[in-house]
């Protein structure tokens, strides 16, 4: 059995670690509810955007039937190399976050290699890492990196965003890859993070919901787009990747901080428990102490 001085040593080492991770936990939770906080601002804008496309593209095929040939971000054609965008946090201490992001991600290649190996086909996989915790996983398994991006903080901006959808629609136009997922977790709330798999491109432009129809059809609002929906759609269309990533972007960095914040709260309570049971411990070997010291005392006193 270890000693008192021994026992007091661990406790003075855990309560230390108790404190960072109280820290730890205090900052993440601060954190936590700036990255929520943008998130919710930035839910609208990109709902709003969402339905914009949406309602160009509906009137914009109205005009032309030849838009999906004119513009080379909608164009479907058979699919040889998928590319994944994977978004994952920079840090550790976030639990299962990261690993369960990157399984998320390998799932979803080999659901889509399978799909497509039942047509004939075998497809190559590359992967654009955002963030450490990815990028190690890409390059641990030799899932082939096509670029990486790291370091983009608890503050992505639009600029962020913007090169990492000019590196998958550069690949995409080159015809390196042919189809572009975006996987990411997505924030619900502080103890949900769940991993999505959107495609990014080709650009699939938003279904309208049958309750979005029927408020429209009552609203009976006609839009007059200058100079055409057709060119407004071709600008639009860049953007819209751009806004997919920089969402994508502010809801991975939430998730990061709510699963941080819940792992040091775990981390916390368990060294608070940890700590309760050494010093269960320490009073326990200090009793038998005291005890063995008193029974000496009497059998000296009675062999005397």
């Amino acid at each position: 059995m270890p000693s008192t001085r021994e026992i007091r040593q661990r406790i003075r080492s855990v309560k230390n670690t108790a404190k960072i991770t109280k820290a730890m936990q205090m900052v993440a939770s601060s954190k936590m509810r700036r990255a929520q906080e943008r998130v919710e601002q930035a839910r609208p804008f990109a709902d709003q955007i969402r339905e914009l496309v949406s309602r160009l593209a509906t009137a914009a095929s109205n005009g032309s039937d030849d838009l999906v040939e004119d513009l080379a971000l909608l164009k479907q054609r058979p699919v040889r190399n998928i590319g994944i965008v994977l978004i994952s946090p920079d840090r550790g201490l976030c639990g299962a976050l990261p690993s369960n992001i990157n399984r998320h991600a390998a799932l979803t290649a080999r659901n889509e290699s399978q799909r497509l190996s039942e047509q004939g086909r075998s497809p190559g996989v590359e992967y654009i890492a955002v963030g450490r915790k990815g990028r190690d996983f890409v390059i641990r398994n030799d899932l082939g990196l096509a670029a990486e991006f790291t370091n983009y903080g608890d503050r992505p901006g639009l600029s962020d965003a913007t090169a990492i959808a000019k590196v998958a629609v550069d690949a995409f136009l080159k015809g390196e890859v042919d189809v572009v997922y975006l996987v990411y977790a997505k924030f619900v709330n502080t103890v949900t993070q769940t991993p999505v798999t959107v495609q990014l491109l080709p650009v699939q432009p938003p279904e309208k919901k049958e309750e979005d129809e029927q408020e429209k059809k009552k609203q009976a609002t006609e839009y007059i787009y200058e100079p055409n929906e057709q060119t407004i759609f071709k600008a639009l269309l860049p953007r819209y990747v751009d806004i997919l990533v920089y969402q994508a972007m502010l809801e991975a960095v939430a998730s990061q901080q709510s699963a941080q914040m819940v792992a040091m709260k775990n981390a916390t309570d368990n060294a608070n428990e940890l700590i309760q049971d050494l010093t269960l411990t320490y009073n326990k070997v200090r009793q038998a102490a005291i005890t063995t010291q008193i029974l000496e005392v009497v059998a000296g006193a009675e062999a005397l």
